[in-house]
């Protein structure tokens, strides 16, 4: 089976510092990764270079088989990519159905004149409206995106990247902020979104969550692998323990 999401060598600097530094790794489709690590270990960095937002220095990327390496973002939405911020970023002045109509209709603005002259937009509403029930939004739909509450809006986000399709969808920090309740409750759309099928790669900082939800982690420090694995298993090395150790974190250590 062809992995869903392959990086060889892949590195980025800074000036003198190397953020990512020769990251390689394959992730099975179907998989829920938890991709973690200290403060500063380039987690966010690394799945900024997958989404296409940053431009690795060297090193490859492939979705299913396929190089986006110098594709752009839009592209590689448009092979099966979808990514979430740390921080929300929703059309605040539009409402929670229009920012997922928006994200569905995707496939319409790849080319523009046939944006323009298709003006029906009820497949995409349909479709959206189908999308925020299933992340437990129904209800919201006619009520602005910036008035949501967080862990609604963190939801939203989610919906969003799901409008598009994803066979590997990105999630960096969807718990930041938010929480017991509201936490437990991303959890369960992120484990519904991966029960489809879908390819999740999650940078969390509470490990708690992580260990308990994902199949295998990939453990990075000083932008470089160094665990990966059955969760239990990774925690357990002295290697990735020294390096929660060494900086400060612990049982709800950042990752």
């Amino acid at each position: 089976m062809t992995p869903a999401l392959q990086l060889y060598n892949v590195a980025i600097h800074f000036g003198g510092v190397k953020a990512v530094d020769g990251v390689s790794m394959s992730v099975t489709s179907g998989d829920f990764v938890g991709l973690i690590g200290p403060n500063g270990a380039g987690k966010t960095t690394l799945i900024r270079i997958v989404a296409g937002v940053l431009r690795a220095d060297r090193g490859t990327i492939a979705l299913s088989g396929t190089d986006v390496t110098r594709d752009s973002t839009a592209s590689r939405v448009r092979k099966g990519l979808a990514l979430t911020h740390q921080t929300v970023r929703p059309f605040r002045e539009m409402t929670a159905l229009d920012n997922v109509v928006l994200a569905a209709g995707y496939r319409r603005t790849a080319n523009p004149l046939s944006a323009m002259l298709q003006f029906d937009r009820r497949a995409e509403r349909e479709r959206a409206a189908a999308i925020l029930q299933q992340v437990g939004l129904e209800g919201t739909e006619r009520q602005l995106a910036g008035a949501l509450p967080l862990g609604q809006m963190k939801r939203l986000e989610v919906a969003r990247a799901l409008a598009v399709d994803p066979r590997v969808i990105l999630l960096d920090e969807p718990l930041a902020g938010l929480n017991h309740v509201e936490a437990t409750r991303q959890v369960e759309v992120i484990g519904a979104v991966n029960a489809q099928g879908i390819t999740v790669v999650l940078v969390e900082h509470n490990l708690v969550e992580v260990i308990r939800n994902c199949r295998r982690l990939i453990v990075l420090n000083n932008g470089k692998v160094i665990g990966d694995g059955e969760p239990q298993t990774v925690m357990a090395d002295p290697v990735v323990h020294e390096a929660y150790v060494g900086s400060g974190a612990g049982a709800h250590a950042q990752a």
